[in-house]
């Protein structure tokens, strides 16, 4: 789903609301104003914690937006001054 404009978080929402899990590109918005494509994430991050849901970056491009009980997957990167655990 393509975001275009401020109104169609409220078709994203819904969207998300109704169960419905969404790959968004940002990039029409983004190529209009990056201060109003920063604003309508922020204010989905803030429409996923309150539905407990969750929201992760596609690339530069696209994000995904997941409704109640769906967690997105992320991998766990270990830091460089400590070792791999291994199995014992």
């Amino acid at each position: 789903m393509p975001l275009r404009k401020f109104s169609d978080l409220n078709v994203i929402k819904h969207e998300v609301k109704s169960g419905n899990i969404l790959i968004v590109k940002v990039t029409p918005l983004a190529d209009k104003s990056i201060p109003d494509i920063k604003k309508a994430v922020n204010e989905l991050c803030e429409f996923v914690k309150t539905v407990d849901g969750d929201i992760a970056r596609l690339g530069e491009e696209r994000i995904v937006i997941t409704p109640l009980g769906v967690r997105i997957w992320r991998e766990k990167s270990i830091a460089p001054q400590e070792e791999a655990p291994t199995a014992a």
